[in-house]
């Protein structure tokens, strides 16, 4: 299938997204995990305003991400390789068949995000848990963004000129 311009586009502005999007939950992952986040470093976030930023910024630059690759980026791409696409687990699964994906981690992944988000206050070891088990899933998150990336850039859908 050809995109029309409009969504050709979209598809190379959002790839351009999920780079910086990676780029940047790298950075900021780097920076919370770096020294080891500890309960005790969770337990400690209302005295400790920069902590809580960073994981602030963690869980926004994580959510941010998986919302733009599986929500945004993915239904883009099943269309200009003729996929049809439909409910988000369907599209889930043409993309597991592509191989750009795992579904099961990514619904995991998903859960994670949204643990994090609602348990930020009430829990604390509820919070470390997530933050810890969310920073395993980062590279797989980002090779999961280079898969798609990849996969435009080698069927010729966006060049690296219109990334940049």
């Amino acid at each position: 299938m050809t995109l029309n311009p409009a969504q050709q586009s979209r598809l190379c502005f959002l790839l351009r997204v999920a780079q910086k999007e990676c780029k940047y939950l790298l950075q900021t992952d780097a920076r919370l995990f770096g020294c080891g986040f500890t309960l005790e470093n969770a337990e400690n976030l209302e005295n400790a305003p920069e902590q809580a930023e960073r994981v602030d910024a963690f869980v926004g630059r994580f959510g941010r991400l998986q919302d733009t690759l599986g929500d945004k980026l993915l239904p883009v791409l099943l269309l200009a390789v003729g996929e049809r696409t439909g409910p988000a687990i369907d599209n889930l699964d043409r993309a597991e068949r592509f191989g750009w994906l795992a579904v099961e981690p990514w619904l995991g992944m998903r859960s994670l995000r949204n643990q994090m988000v609602h348990e930020y206050v009430e829990d604390m070891n509820l919070l470390h848990s997530a933050l810890t088990s969310g920073h395993a899933f980062v590279p797989q998150l980002v090779s999961t963004a280079q898969n798609m990336i990849d996969e435009v850039l080698r069927r010729g859908l966006c060049n690296k000129t219109d990334m940049a």
